[in-house]
């Protein structure tokens, strides 16, 4: 697989959750709590780290099988009430990704984050760690009204970088993220270190690229922007 336009790349835009930050720590710590709470035995941790990229429907879908969770779910509501309390209590980003955006920073070239993750829990996290004053841009679940794998995210934050669609790339670690960037017209990285069911697999998502860890994604980053070693 080859990322088309590589070598002449001038954005790079990130999902969140599983792909520049290890958010599973603090989200599935927040899912175990309300299940101690409810009587329920918790999950598994890897269990629950697996179903991250779900969102908090499917991971407290997860949590609670025999309940039908909806957007309006007092499960979900208390859920989401836990996370915002902890948000970024535990949530790193990912070994080797921060040197990357380094790199990035170094060689002048502009990164971003879209991601489903609504705004209230995504702002926290970019702040905290470090990252809203770099990023170019930062597009969550609630910027526009749709998001992915609709691509009206990704052609937003290709308007605020200043770059067209076959000057970036996007890398996810879910088939929506794929999906999105296909439908934008944008070339894709999948990633396999980040929150993956079993039975699923990356490389069948359709991705231009795929890495299988983060010293892996560096190097066809870096080759995309023309920043080689």
């Amino acid at each position: 697989m080859t990322l088309p336009n590589s070598g002449n790349i001038k954005a790079v835009f990130l999902d969140l959750d599983g792909t520049l930050v290890d958010t599973a720590p603090d989200m599935v710590g927040a899912l175990q709590d309300l299940q101690r709470s409810h009587g329920v035995e918790p999950v598994p941790y890897e269990l629950g780290r697996s179903h991250v990229s779900n969102g908090a429907v499917g991971l407290v879908s997860l949590a609670f099988p025999g309940e039908a969770i909806t957007l309006e779910s007092p499960l979900l509501c208390e859920f989401i009430d836990r996370y915002t309390a902890q948000v970024c209590t535990k949530s790193v980003i990912f070994d080797g990704i921060g040197a990357l955006l380094d790199r990035l920073d170094d060689g002048s070239r502009v990164w971003g984050v879209v991601t489903n993750k609504p705004s209230h829990l995504t702002e926290p996290i970019v702040e905290k760690l470090g990252l809203a004053a770099r990023s170019v841009c930062t597009i969550s679940g609630d910027t526009l009204a749709t998001r992915k794998p609709d691509p009206a995210q990704l052609l937003h934050a290709c308007q605020l970088a200043g770059v067209a669609t076959n000057e970036c790339i996007y890398v996810g670690d879910a088939a929506r993220d794929i999906e999105a960037g296909r439908r934008a017209g944008i070339a894709t990285v999948a990633v396999g270190y980040g929150y993956i069911v079993a039975g699923d697999d990356p490389q069948r998502w359709g991705a231009d690229e795929f890495a299988i860890d983060t010293d892996e994604l560096a190097q066809i980053v870096l080759k995309a922007v023309n920043l080689n070693p």
